[in-house]
Protein backbone atom coordinates (compact mmCIF):
# COMPACT_ATOMS: atom_id res chain seq x y z
CA UNK A 1 0.00 0.00 0.00
CA UNK A 2 1.15 3.26 -0.54
CA UNK A 3 1.57 6.29 1.75
CA UNK A 4 -2.35 7.88 1.50
CA UNK A 5 -2.71 11.33 0.06
CA UNK A 6 -5.44 13.63 1.19
CA UNK A 7 -7.12 16.82 0.61
CA UNK A 8 -9.06 18.73 3.39
CA UNK A 9 -10.26 22.37 3.04
CA UNK A 10 -6.72 23.51 4.32
CA UNK A 11 -4.60 21.39 2.42
CA UNK A 12 -2.95 18.07 1.39
CA UNK A 13 -2.14 15.57 3.80
CA UNK A 14 0.46 13.11 3.54
CA UNK A 15 -0.29 10.02 6.55
CA UNK A 16 0.85 6.64 7.35
CA UNK A 17 -0.30 2.70 7.03
CA UNK A 18 -0.80 0.80 10.43
CA UNK A 19 -1.80 -2.39 11.13
CA UNK A 20 -5.10 -3.17 13.89
CA UNK A 21 -5.38 -5.64 16.70
CA UNK A 22 -6.57 -8.02 14.30
CA UNK A 23 -3.62 -6.89 11.88
CA UNK A 24 -6.03 -5.78 8.77
CA UNK A 25 -4.43 -2.39 7.94
CA UNK A 26 -5.70 1.17 8.07
CA UNK A 27 -4.23 4.84 7.10
CA UNK A 28 -3.25 6.70 10.02
CA UNK A 29 -3.27 11.07 9.86
CA UNK A 30 -2.00 12.43 12.55
CA UNK A 31 -1.21 16.23 14.18
CA UNK A 32 -3.69 17.80 12.07
CA UNK A 33 -4.63 21.72 12.58
CA UNK A 34 -8.07 22.20 13.56
CA UNK A 35 -7.75 25.81 14.78
CA UNK A 36 -4.96 28.33 14.65
CA UNK A 37 -2.47 28.45 16.71
CA UNK A 38 -3.54 30.46 20.20
CA UNK A 39 -0.29 32.10 21.05
CA UNK A 40 0.04 35.41 22.34
CA UNK A 41 -3.35 37.78 22.20
CA UNK A 42 -5.21 34.29 20.89
CA UNK A 43 -4.25 32.75 24.52
CA UNK A 44 -6.98 32.47 26.81
CA UNK A 45 -9.51 33.31 24.36
CA UNK A 46 -12.06 31.25 21.77
CA UNK A 47 -9.98 29.46 18.85
CA UNK A 48 -10.42 30.71 15.56
CA UNK A 49 -10.66 28.47 12.02
CA UNK A 50 -7.15 26.85 10.82
CA UNK A 51 -4.99 28.35 8.38
CA UNK A 52 -4.49 27.64 4.74
CA UNK A 53 -1.59 25.87 3.47
CA UNK A 54 0.70 25.11 0.52
CA UNK A 55 1.90 21.69 -0.87
CA UNK A 56 1.44 18.29 1.21
CA UNK A 57 1.48 18.55 4.77
CA UNK A 58 3.42 16.26 6.99
CA UNK A 59 0.61 13.72 8.77
CA UNK A 60 3.03 10.60 9.82
CA UNK A 61 3.55 12.11 13.20
CA UNK A 62 1.76 12.95 16.43
CA UNK A 63 1.35 17.05 17.60
CA UNK A 64 2.23 18.49 20.35
CA UNK A 65 -0.40 17.84 23.27
CA UNK A 66 -1.11 20.91 25.50
CA UNK A 67 1.84 22.08 28.14
CA UNK A 68 1.59 20.51 31.37
CA UNK A 69 2.81 18.04 33.60
CA UNK A 70 2.23 13.93 32.29
CA UNK A 71 1.88 10.78 34.12
CA UNK A 72 5.25 11.39 35.75
CA UNK A 73 5.03 14.55 36.27
CA UNK A 74 7.10 15.59 33.64
CA UNK A 75 6.14 18.99 31.49
CA UNK A 76 5.55 18.49 28.00
CA UNK A 77 3.72 19.65 25.30
CA UNK A 78 3.29 23.46 23.87
CA UNK A 79 0.89 25.77 23.25
CA UNK A 80 0.30 24.98 19.50
CA UNK A 81 -1.73 21.99 20.62
CA UNK A 82 -5.04 22.14 18.89
CA UNK A 83 -4.83 19.29 16.59
CA UNK A 84 -6.40 16.11 15.53
CA UNK A 85 -5.54 12.20 14.35
CA UNK A 86 -7.54 10.57 11.65
CA UNK A 87 -7.72 6.98 11.43
CA UNK A 88 -9.62 5.21 8.53
CA UNK A 89 -9.58 2.30 6.83
CA UNK A 90 -10.53 3.88 3.31
CA UNK A 91 -9.51 7.44 2.01
CA UNK A 92 -11.89 9.20 -0.58
CA UNK A 93 -14.93 6.23 -0.70
CA UNK A 94 -18.09 7.00 -1.82
CA UNK A 95 -19.37 4.48 1.08
CA UNK A 96 -19.01 6.80 3.95
CA UNK A 97 -18.73 5.14 7.41
CA UNK A 98 -19.76 6.12 11.32
CA UNK A 99 -17.53 8.80 12.65
CA UNK A 100 -16.45 8.45 16.85
CA UNK A 101 -14.91 11.33 18.06
CA UNK A 102 -12.65 10.79 21.43
CA UNK A 103 -12.22 12.95 24.01
CA UNK A 104 -9.28 12.80 26.45
CA UNK A 105 -10.09 13.31 30.25
CA UNK A 106 -7.11 14.58 33.13
CA UNK A 107 -9.48 16.34 35.08
CA UNK A 108 -9.53 19.22 32.65
CA UNK A 109 -5.47 20.09 33.92
CA UNK A 110 -3.77 16.75 32.13
CA UNK A 111 -3.71 14.56 29.83
CA UNK A 112 -3.69 14.35 25.96
CA UNK A 113 -4.52 11.74 22.35
CA UNK A 114 -1.12 10.94 22.66
CA UNK A 115 -1.12 6.86 21.53
CA UNK A 116 1.21 5.86 24.50
CA UNK A 117 -2.33 5.79 25.98
CA UNK A 118 -5.07 6.01 23.08
CA UNK A 119 -3.43 3.64 20.52
CA UNK A 120 -6.30 3.26 18.05
CA UNK A 121 -5.94 -0.40 16.69
CA UNK A 122 -8.37 -2.02 18.64
CA UNK A 123 -11.40 0.25 17.52
CA UNK A 124 -10.00 -0.35 14.02
CA UNK A 125 -11.00 -3.67 13.76
CA UNK A 126 -14.45 -2.25 13.10
CA UNK A 127 -15.70 -0.48 9.72
CA UNK A 128 -15.56 3.09 11.44
CA UNK A 129 -13.31 6.38 11.28
CA UNK A 130 -11.70 7.86 14.48
CA UNK A 131 -10.93 11.09 15.37
CA UNK A 132 -8.77 12.03 18.60
CA UNK A 133 -7.73 15.30 19.65
CA UNK A 134 -5.62 17.45 21.55
CA UNK A 135 -7.91 20.83 23.17
CA UNK A 136 -6.40 23.27 25.62
CA UNK A 137 -6.39 22.37 29.62
CA UNK A 138 -5.77 23.80 33.08
CA UNK A 139 -5.21 28.09 32.79
CA UNK A 140 -4.87 28.09 29.06
CA UNK A 141 -8.53 26.48 28.26
CA UNK A 142 -10.05 27.40 30.95
CA UNK A 143 -9.30 30.52 32.52
CA UNK A 144 -11.95 33.33 32.53
CA UNK A 145 -12.54 37.11 33.56
CA UNK A 146 -15.17 39.06 34.33
CA UNK A 147 -15.03 42.30 31.66
CA UNK A 148 -16.59 40.50 29.27
CA UNK A 149 -15.64 43.02 26.38
CA UNK A 150 -11.80 41.07 26.88
CA UNK A 151 -13.18 37.82 25.14
CA UNK A 152 -11.89 35.84 27.95
CA UNK A 153 -15.25 34.24 29.39
CA UNK A 154 -14.02 30.78 30.15
CA UNK A 155 -14.48 27.31 28.50
CA UNK A 156 -11.85 27.92 25.56
CA UNK A 157 -10.68 24.34 26.23
CA UNK A 158 -14.53 22.79 25.43
CA UNK A 159 -14.76 25.42 22.55
CA UNK A 160 -11.93 23.65 20.90
CA UNK A 161 -13.48 20.66 20.56
CA UNK A 162 -16.50 22.46 19.20
CA UNK A 163 -13.69 23.49 16.30
CA UNK A 164 -12.59 20.22 15.97
CA UNK A 165 -16.42 19.61 15.21
CA UNK A 166 -16.88 21.83 12.83
CA UNK A 167 -13.42 20.60 11.11
CA UNK A 168 -14.53 17.06 11.21
CA UNK A 169 -18.20 18.45 9.59
CA UNK A 170 -16.19 20.06 6.87
CA UNK A 171 -13.64 17.58 6.47
CA UNK A 172 -14.33 14.06 7.16
CA UNK A 173 -15.82 12.62 4.49
CA UNK A 174 -12.67 12.91 2.76
CA UNK A 175 -11.39 9.85 5.20
CA UNK A 176 -14.21 8.39 4.65
CA UNK A 177 -16.30 9.17 7.76
CA UNK A 178 -20.23 10.36 7.48
CA UNK A 179 -20.23 13.76 9.08
CA UNK A 180 -24.55 12.75 9.24
CA UNK A 181 -23.34 10.22 11.80
CA UNK A 182 -20.94 11.47 14.21
CA UNK A 183 -20.96 9.95 17.55
CA UNK A 184 -19.02 11.50 20.44
CA UNK A 185 -17.23 9.78 23.28
CA UNK A 186 -15.06 10.30 26.44
CA UNK A 187 -13.56 9.36 29.85
CA UNK A 188 -13.57 11.17 33.13
CA UNK A 189 -13.40 14.41 32.11
CA UNK A 190 -14.05 13.57 28.34
CA UNK A 191 -17.26 11.95 30.03
CA UNK A 192 -17.71 15.16 31.45
CA UNK A 193 -17.09 17.67 28.05
CA UNK A 194 -19.27 14.61 26.28
CA UNK A 195 -22.10 15.65 28.52
CA UNK A 196 -21.40 19.56 28.51
CA UNK A 197 -21.30 19.79 24.14
CA UNK A 198 -24.81 17.86 24.57
CA UNK A 199 -26.06 20.73 26.77
CA UNK A 200 -23.95 23.37 24.81
CA UNK A 201 -26.19 25.43 21.94
CA UNK A 202 -22.55 25.86 20.48
CA UNK A 203 -22.67 22.25 18.85
CA UNK A 204 -25.66 21.39 17.95
CA UNK A 205 -25.98 20.12 14.53
CA UNK A 206 -21.93 19.04 15.08
CA UNK A 207 -23.19 15.38 16.26
CA UNK A 208 -25.79 12.69 16.82
CA UNK A 209 -24.78 10.12 19.13
CA UNK A 210 -23.18 10.71 22.37
CA UNK A 211 -21.20 8.14 24.97
CA UNK A 212 -20.18 9.61 28.13
CA UNK A 213 -18.18 7.05 30.75
CA UNK A 214 -17.50 8.02 33.81
CA UNK A 215 -18.33 11.29 33.87
CA UNK A 216 -21.05 14.09 33.58
CA UNK A 217 -21.64 17.97 33.86
CA UNK A 218 -22.56 18.02 36.94
CA UNK A 219 -19.73 16.18 38.98
CA UNK A 220 -18.36 18.28 41.52
CA UNK A 221 -14.90 17.85 40.26
CA UNK A 222 -15.99 19.27 37.03
CA UNK A 223 -17.15 22.56 38.08
CA UNK A 224 -14.65 25.49 38.81
CA UNK A 225 -14.89 28.84 40.94
CA UNK A 226 -15.04 31.72 39.78
CA UNK A 227 -12.25 33.03 41.97
CA UNK A 228 -9.31 30.93 39.87
CA UNK A 229 -7.64 33.77 38.31
CA UNK A 230 -7.10 36.00 41.25
CA UNK A 231 -5.32 33.20 43.13
CA UNK A 232 -3.22 32.70 39.94
CA UNK A 233 -2.36 36.15 39.69
CA UNK A 234 -1.46 36.14 43.11
CA UNK A 235 0.59 33.17 42.72
CA UNK A 236 2.65 35.02 39.94
CA UNK A 237 3.13 38.16 42.05
CA UNK A 238 0.90 40.16 39.68
CA UNK A 239 -1.68 42.83 41.95
CA UNK A 240 -4.16 44.28 39.91
CA UNK A 241 -7.92 44.59 40.11
CA UNK A 242 -8.39 45.88 36.25
CA UNK A 243 -9.16 42.57 34.08
CA UNK A 244 -7.14 44.34 30.67
CA UNK A 245 -4.00 44.55 32.67
CA UNK A 246 -3.88 41.70 34.18
CA UNK A 247 -4.91 40.08 31.01
CA UNK A 248 -1.81 41.75 29.52
CA UNK A 249 0.56 40.24 31.90
CA UNK A 250 -0.74 36.72 31.51
CA UNK A 251 -0.72 36.77 27.80
CA UNK A 252 3.00 38.11 27.82
CA UNK A 253 4.77 35.99 30.02
CA UNK A 254 6.07 32.28 29.07
CA UNK A 255 3.98 29.14 29.45
CA UNK A 256 6.40 27.59 31.58
CA UNK A 257 5.86 30.69 34.03
CA UNK A 258 2.33 30.39 33.38
CA UNK A 259 1.79 26.98 34.24
CA UNK A 260 4.72 26.97 37.27
CA UNK A 261 2.02 29.76 38.22
CA UNK A 262 -0.81 26.98 38.79
CA UNK A 263 1.48 24.68 40.24
CA UNK A 264 1.07 27.04 43.40
CA UNK A 265 -2.72 27.00 43.19
CA UNK A 266 -4.73 24.97 45.43
CA UNK A 267 -6.18 22.18 43.46
CA UNK A 268 -8.42 20.22 45.84
CA UNK A 269 -10.21 17.43 44.59
CA UNK A 270 -12.60 17.22 46.92
CA UNK A 271 -16.60 17.21 46.88
CA UNK A 272 -17.20 20.12 49.41
CA UNK A 273 -14.69 22.28 47.30
CA UNK A 274 -14.49 23.84 43.95
CA UNK A 275 -11.67 23.81 41.62
CA UNK A 276 -9.67 26.47 40.27
CA UNK A 277 -9.99 26.02 36.76
CA UNK A 278 -12.40 24.00 35.07
CA UNK A 279 -16.07 24.42 33.08
CA UNK A 280 -17.95 27.15 34.20
CA UNK A 281 -21.72 28.92 33.18
CA UNK A 282 -20.51 31.92 31.44
CA UNK A 283 -21.77 35.19 31.89
CA UNK A 284 -24.22 35.78 29.17
CA UNK A 285 -22.58 38.37 26.26
CA UNK A 286 -23.18 40.45 23.69
CA UNK A 287 -19.24 40.11 22.50
CA UNK A 288 -19.41 36.81 21.82
CA UNK A 289 -21.82 33.33 21.98
CA UNK A 290 -21.14 31.63 24.98
CA UNK A 291 -20.89 27.74 25.64
CA UNK A 292 -22.42 27.38 28.51
CA UNK A 293 -24.11 30.18 29.88
CA UNK A 294 -27.02 28.90 31.98
CA UNK A 295 -27.11 25.77 35.05
CA UNK A 296 -26.63 22.52 33.34
CA UNK A 297 -29.58 20.84 35.44
CA UNK A 298 -31.93 23.92 34.14
CA UNK A 299 -30.86 22.88 30.91
CA UNK A 300 -32.04 19.19 30.93
CA UNK A 301 -35.34 19.70 32.59
CA UNK A 302 -35.94 21.68 30.15
CA UNK A 303 -35.29 19.61 27.45
CA UNK A 304 -33.62 22.48 25.58
CA UNK A 305 -30.84 20.32 24.41
CA UNK A 306 -28.73 18.21 21.81
CA UNK A 307 -31.23 15.49 22.42
CA UNK A 308 -29.31 12.65 20.50
CA UNK A 309 -29.28 8.39 21.82
CA UNK A 310 -27.20 8.58 25.06
CA UNK A 311 -25.15 5.79 26.95
CA UNK A 312 -23.56 6.69 30.34
CA UNK A 313 -21.78 4.78 33.14
CA UNK A 314 -19.53 4.22 35.72
CA UNK A 315 -16.02 1.51 36.60
CA UNK A 316 -17.61 -0.91 39.50
CA UNK A 317 -14.83 1.01 42.00
CA UNK A 318 -14.84 4.27 41.15
CA UNK A 319 -13.47 5.43 44.62
CA UNK A 320 -9.99 3.55 43.87
CA UNK A 321 -8.94 6.84 42.01
CA UNK A 322 -10.30 9.17 44.65
CA UNK A 323 -8.77 6.90 47.44
CA UNK A 324 -5.30 7.34 45.77
CA UNK A 325 -5.58 11.20 45.37
CA UNK A 326 -7.02 11.55 49.47
CA UNK A 327 -3.75 9.39 50.87
CA UNK A 328 -0.95 10.82 49.13
CA UNK A 329 1.32 13.98 49.10
CA UNK A 330 2.33 16.03 52.06
CA UNK A 331 -1.30 15.78 53.79
CA UNK A 332 -3.32 12.95 54.29
CA UNK A 333 -6.82 14.29 53.53
CA UNK A 334 -8.95 10.82 54.48
CA UNK A 335 -12.26 11.53 55.29
CA UNK A 336 -12.09 14.83 56.00
CA UNK A 337 -15.21 16.04 55.74
CA UNK A 338 -15.16 18.47 52.62
CA UNK A 339 -14.42 14.58 51.02
CA UNK A 340 -17.67 13.62 52.30
CA UNK A 341 -19.84 16.35 51.87
CA UNK A 342 -21.11 17.51 48.21
CA UNK A 343 -21.16 21.63 48.23
CA UNK A 344 -23.94 21.39 46.20
CA UNK A 345 -25.61 20.67 49.37
CA UNK A 346 -25.26 24.06 50.18
CA UNK A 347 -24.81 24.14 53.66
CA UNK A 348 -22.06 25.84 55.84
CA UNK A 349 -18.69 24.14 56.57
CA UNK A 350 -18.89 23.82 60.28
CA UNK A 351 -22.49 24.59 61.06
CA UNK A 352 -25.08 22.57 62.99
CA UNK A 353 -26.60 21.28 60.15
CA UNK A 354 -23.35 20.80 57.98
CA UNK A 355 -22.36 18.71 60.76
CA UNK A 356 -25.45 17.00 61.09
CA UNK A 357 -24.92 15.90 57.25
CA UNK A 358 -21.54 14.37 58.28
CA UNK A 359 -22.81 12.49 61.02
CA UNK A 360 -25.68 10.66 58.31
CA UNK A 361 -22.91 10.37 55.90
CA UNK A 362 -20.81 8.35 58.42
CA UNK A 363 -23.36 6.15 59.81
CA UNK A 364 -24.83 5.18 56.42
CA UNK A 365 -21.26 3.92 54.57
CA UNK A 366 -19.45 2.82 58.31
CA UNK A 367 -22.25 2.24 60.40
CA UNK A 368 -20.82 4.08 63.81
CA UNK A 369 -17.35 2.63 63.28
CA UNK A 370 -14.93 4.57 64.90
CA UNK A 371 -12.11 4.27 63.06
CA UNK A 372 -13.52 4.29 59.23
CA UNK A 373 -10.12 5.00 58.17
CA UNK A 374 -9.60 0.91 58.55
CA UNK A 375 -12.99 0.35 56.53
CA UNK A 376 -11.80 0.31 52.86
CA UNK A 377 -14.69 -1.10 51.47
CA UNK A 378 -17.22 1.49 52.49
CA UNK A 379 -14.33 4.28 51.75
CA UNK A 380 -14.38 3.59 48.06
CA UNK A 381 -18.35 3.15 48.11
CA UNK A 382 -18.91 6.47 49.50
CA UNK A 383 -16.28 8.08 47.48
CA UNK A 384 -17.36 6.48 44.30
CA UNK A 385 -21.28 7.30 44.76
CA UNK A 386 -20.22 11.34 46.02
CA UNK A 387 -17.58 12.02 43.54
CA UNK A 388 -18.73 9.67 40.43
CA UNK A 389 -22.54 7.44 40.92
CA UNK A 390 -24.76 9.88 42.55
CA UNK A 391 -24.33 12.56 39.85
CA UNK A 392 -24.56 10.34 36.67
CA UNK A 393 -26.68 8.12 37.87
CA UNK A 394 -29.38 11.43 38.25
CA UNK A 395 -28.39 13.17 34.94
CA UNK A 396 -29.81 9.56 33.36
CA UNK A 397 -32.52 10.07 35.21
CA UNK A 398 -33.11 13.80 34.54
CA UNK A 399 -32.87 12.81 30.94
CA UNK A 400 -35.53 10.52 30.98
CA UNK A 401 -37.93 12.98 32.60
CA UNK A 402 -36.70 15.32 29.46
CA UNK A 403 -35.59 13.61 26.43
CA UNK A 404 -37.12 11.43 23.37
CA UNK A 405 -33.72 9.49 22.70
CA UNK A 406 -32.77 6.06 24.07
CA UNK A 407 -30.36 6.46 27.26
CA UNK A 408 -28.07 3.50 27.89
CA UNK A 409 -26.64 2.59 31.72
CA UNK A 410 -23.77 0.39 32.15
CA UNK A 411 -21.18 -0.83 34.81
CA UNK A 412 -18.03 -1.48 33.58
CA UNK A 413 -16.48 -4.47 36.36
CA UNK A 414 -14.02 -6.10 33.79
CA UNK A 415 -10.71 -7.25 35.58
CA UNK A 416 -8.07 -8.68 34.03
CA UNK A 417 -4.17 -8.02 32.93
CA UNK A 418 -5.24 -5.09 30.92
CA UNK A 419 -6.58 -3.02 34.50
CA UNK A 420 -3.07 -1.02 34.83
CA UNK A 421 -4.79 2.07 36.84
CA UNK A 422 -4.53 0.28 40.21
CA UNK A 423 -0.65 -0.04 39.63
CA UNK A 424 -0.16 3.65 38.49
CA UNK A 425 -1.89 4.66 42.07
CA UNK A 426 -0.42 2.21 44.03
CA UNK A 427 -4.01 1.24 45.13
CA UNK A 428 -4.48 -2.64 46.46
CA UNK A 429 -7.96 -3.72 46.65
CA UNK A 430 -10.53 -5.94 44.31
CA UNK A 431 -12.50 -4.44 42.02
CA UNK A 432 -11.97 -2.01 39.08
CA UNK A 433 -10.90 1.09 39.29
CA UNK A 434 -11.67 5.13 37.61
CA UNK A 435 -10.42 4.48 33.66
CA UNK A 436 -10.10 0.72 33.68
CA UNK A 437 -12.47 0.69 30.69
CA UNK A 438 -10.03 2.42 29.15
CA UNK A 439 -8.09 -0.44 28.10
CA UNK A 440 -10.33 -2.06 26.56
CA UNK A 441 -10.94 0.36 24.31
CA UNK A 442 -7.54 1.52 23.00
CA UNK A 443 -4.04 0.31 23.32
CA UNK A 444 -1.64 1.44 25.50
CA UNK A 445 2.11 1.30 26.43
CA UNK A 446 1.20 -1.25 29.22
CA UNK A 447 -1.08 -3.80 26.78
CA UNK A 448 0.94 -7.43 27.18
CA UNK A 449 2.63 -7.82 23.33
CA UNK A 450 0.77 -11.35 23.54
CA UNK A 451 -2.71 -11.90 24.47
CA UNK A 452 -4.39 -15.16 24.36
CA UNK A 453 -7.10 -15.47 21.64
CA UNK A 454 -9.73 -16.41 23.31
CA UNK A 455 -8.72 -15.55 26.84
CA UNK A 456 -10.98 -12.68 29.13
CA UNK A 457 -8.66 -9.78 28.00
CA UNK A 458 -9.59 -10.26 23.96
CA UNK A 459 -13.43 -11.33 25.19
CA UNK A 460 -13.17 -7.83 27.14
CA UNK A 461 -12.03 -5.92 23.89
CA UNK A 462 -14.15 -7.35 21.67
CA UNK A 463 -17.45 -6.95 23.62
CA UNK A 464 -16.37 -3.14 24.41
CA UNK A 465 -14.87 -2.42 21.00
CA UNK A 466 -18.06 -4.22 19.27
CA UNK A 467 -21.01 -2.81 21.74
CA UNK A 468 -19.55 0.65 21.58
CA UNK A 469 -18.86 1.17 17.53
CA UNK A 470 -22.12 -0.43 17.10
CA UNK A 471 -23.95 2.23 19.14
CA UNK A 472 -22.21 4.64 16.47
CA UNK A 473 -23.86 2.68 13.35
CA UNK A 474 -27.13 2.30 14.81
CA UNK A 475 -27.61 4.13 17.72
CA UNK A 476 -27.95 0.49 19.19
CA UNK A 477 -25.56 -1.03 21.12
CA UNK A 478 -27.08 -4.58 20.49
CA UNK A 479 -29.12 -4.81 17.51
CA UNK A 480 -30.21 -7.93 16.56
CA UNK A 481 -27.19 -9.62 18.53
CA UNK A 482 -26.18 -12.92 17.59
CA UNK A 483 -22.43 -12.39 18.80
CA UNK A 484 -21.94 -15.07 21.08
CA UNK A 485 -19.72 -12.67 23.18
CA UNK A 486 -22.61 -10.30 23.42
CA UNK A 487 -25.66 -13.03 24.64
CA UNK A 488 -28.20 -9.97 25.94
CA UNK A 489 -30.55 -7.23 24.39
CA UNK A 490 -29.23 -4.12 26.24
CA UNK A 491 -32.10 -2.53 26.78
CA UNK A 492 -32.31 1.41 27.74
CA UNK A 493 -33.87 2.87 31.18
CA UNK A 494 -37.33 3.94 31.28
CA UNK A 495 -39.44 5.13 33.77
CA UNK A 496 -40.75 1.71 35.20
CA UNK A 497 -36.93 -0.01 35.05
CA UNK A 498 -33.88 1.36 35.40
CA UNK A 499 -32.08 -0.80 33.07
CA UNK A 500 -28.27 -1.34 34.21
CA UNK A 501 -25.69 -3.78 31.88
CA UNK A 502 -23.31 -4.87 34.04
CA UNK A 503 -20.21 -6.08 32.18
CA UNK A 504 -18.18 -8.38 33.94
CA UNK A 505 -15.26 -10.17 33.23
CA UNK A 506 -17.13 -13.92 32.66
CA UNK A 507 -20.65 -12.50 31.32
CA UNK A 508 -23.13 -9.51 30.90
CA UNK A 509 -26.20 -9.02 32.73
CA UNK A 510 -29.19 -6.80 32.38
CA UNK A 511 -30.38 -5.96 35.74
CA UNK A 512 -33.31 -3.82 36.39
CA UNK A 513 -31.78 -1.92 38.70
CA UNK A 514 -28.53 -0.52 39.91
CA UNK A 515 -26.66 -2.55 42.59
CA UNK A 516 -25.98 0.57 44.46
CA UNK A 517 -29.62 2.07 44.57
CA UNK A 518 -29.64 2.32 48.21
CA UNK A 519 -27.03 4.41 48.37
CA UNK A 520 -28.63 6.64 45.65
CA UNK A 521 -31.48 6.54 47.38
CA UNK A 522 -29.81 7.92 50.47
CA UNK A 523 -28.51 10.67 48.35
CA UNK A 524 -31.93 11.40 47.14
CA UNK A 525 -32.87 12.23 51.28
CA UNK A 526 -29.82 13.34 51.74
CA UNK A 527 -30.99 16.56 49.11
CA UNK A 528 -34.07 16.68 49.84
CA UNK A 529 -33.36 17.10 53.75
CA UNK A 530 -30.72 19.78 53.06
CA UNK A 531 -29.87 21.04 49.88
CA UNK A 532 -32.08 24.89 48.82
CA UNK A 533 -31.75 23.81 45.21
CA UNK A 534 -29.38 21.04 44.78
CA UNK A 535 -27.72 20.73 41.28
CA UNK A 536 -29.72 17.44 40.79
Amino acid sequence: MEEPIVSTQEGQLIGSIKSAFNDESFFSFQGIPYAKPPLGELRFKAPLPPDQWDGIRDATREGDECYAKNLVSIYTGSENCLCLNVFTKEICSRSLRPVMLWIHGGGFTSGSSRSEIYDPSFLMTEDIVLVTLNYRIGPLGFLHLQDSSLGVPGNAGLKDIVMALQWVRRNISQFSGDPNNVTIFGESAGGAAVHLLMLSPMARGLFHKAIAQSGCATNHWATCRSDGVRHLAEALGIYTNDDRVLLKHLQEMSVEELIGGMERVPDPFLVGKFRPFGPIIEKKSTYEPGFLTENPVDIIKSGNFNQVPFITGCVEKEGMFVYSLCTTGKKNTLLVDESLVPNSLNLRIGSEQYNKAVDKIKKFYFSGNEDPSNDLDSILKVYGHNFFLYEIYKTAQHHLESSNTPIYFYLFAVDTELNFMKSVLGVEGEGVCHADDIAYLFKNMLTPEELEPNGPEVIGIHRMVKMWTNFAKYSNPTPNNNDPLIPVTWQPINKSCFNVLRIGTDDLQLLNKHPDVEGMDFWDEMYQKYALSSKL
